[in-house]
């Protein structure tokens, strides 16, 4: 009896040691997303005490992630090596354009690469789209891509994304004219009487794309490039995602409706990008939500924090994201 009892115990206790530790942080809704989510994961936070983190984005050639800071008027490069640093300062406000003296919000938010390894910057201060060389600098140059609508410069380009074919997408919310102190907004030098998604290309020049968001924010092309999605950072009136069909004379569609989770959670639709699977990580009310190619929602992951933004690196290896304080990564599964 006593050598059963003995097998017993080391039984358990061997048991014990070989159970696979969840992260309380991810919740799994469908088991379908395993493939890609890594319920052991554990969330790196790799840089800390920033103030509004945005645009992150993967630069390949150097193995770095680039993001912005937008009230400090900055874009960071962080790698393992050599941790973080200054990258391009100024970064979205060069006195190109009127802003509200002091508004707090006057940086660059979204970054992305044409297709010649540019970086196409969406500037809120300077209230412009610009490309400038992917190299550090304290005195940049930078090239106006595209200022205004039919004459009327724009709010405040928000973020962006760019086309195998070069064309520019981006969003033109009136983030650049609110107050960090009390978050109004201060729309005294705004020219255009809404809030657009644009695309430009070199052929067409600037075309309004969709103009029904009061406060388009992040945006990601499907990987086809036929469907455009859109975050709607309205969190009291329409915390949404639109699904847009650019072969479809630009029809839109609902395709994700995060009222009931805003009524519960803090953190609003912001950033969001497509894996290669075609799932979509996105911000939102209680962190990143992972959803279907049909909209279904299959996972969470939760932060310290809200967050703004998030972006892949080259391999899938990891999910990167930037918040209103930090800037985090969790590991994934790679099944490129």
């Amino acid at each position: 009896m006593k050598n059963l009892l003995f097998t017993i115990i080391i039984f358990n206790i061997l048991s014990c040691s070989n159970t696979v530790k969840n992260n309380d942080s991810i919740v799994v809704y469908d088991d379908s997303i395993l493939n890609i989510i890594d319920k052991e994961a554990e969330i790196q936070y790799i840089v800390d005490s920033l103030t509004v983190a945005e645009g992150p984005l993967w630069d390949e050639n150097s193995s770095s992630l680039l993001f912005t800071q937008v009230p400090k008027n900055q874009i960071y490069k962080w790698n393992e090596q050599e941790g973080f640093d200054v990258y391009i300062s100024p970064s979205g406000f060069t006195n190109y354009a009127p802003v509200i003296p002091n508004i707090g919000l006057s940086g660059a938010n979204g970054l992305t690469f044409d297709n010649d390894g540019n970086l196409i910057i969406a500037q809120h201060g300077d209230r412009r789209l610009s490309k400038i060389e992917n190299t550090q600098t304290t005195n940049p140059n930078f090239t106006t891509i595209v200022d205004n609508y039919q004459g009327n410069r724009f709010n405040s380009p928000n973020d962006v994304v760019v086309s195998s074919n070069g064309d520019i997408f981006f969003t033109d919310p009136t983030y650049g004219f609110m107050n960090l102190s009390d978050w109004s907004f201060d729309e005294s030098v705004k020219e255009l009487d809404f809030s657009g998604v644009y695309k430009f290309s070199t052929e067409y020049g600037i075309e309004l794309v969709s103009n029904e968001l009061d406060l388009p924010n992040g945006l990601a092309l499907s990987n086809d490039e036929r469907y455009l999605y859109v975050n709607s950072s309205n969190t009291a009136e329409a915390p949404i995602i639109l699904k847009i069909d650019l072969e479809n004379e630009n029809k839109s569609d609902l395709f994700f409706d995060g009222t009931e989770l805003a009524k519960e959670f803090p953190g609003n639709f912001d950033g969001l990008k497509i894996h290669s699977s075609g799932n979509i990580f996105t911000t939102g009310p209680n962190g990143i939500l992972v959803l279907s190619p049909d909209g279904e929602l299959l996972a969470n992951i939760k932060f310290k924090d809200m967050l703004t933004n998030c972006a892949f690196d080259s391999e899938e290896n990891y999910l990167y994201v930037t918040g209103f304080s930090f800037v985090a990564r969790i590991a994934l599964k790679n099944i490129i």
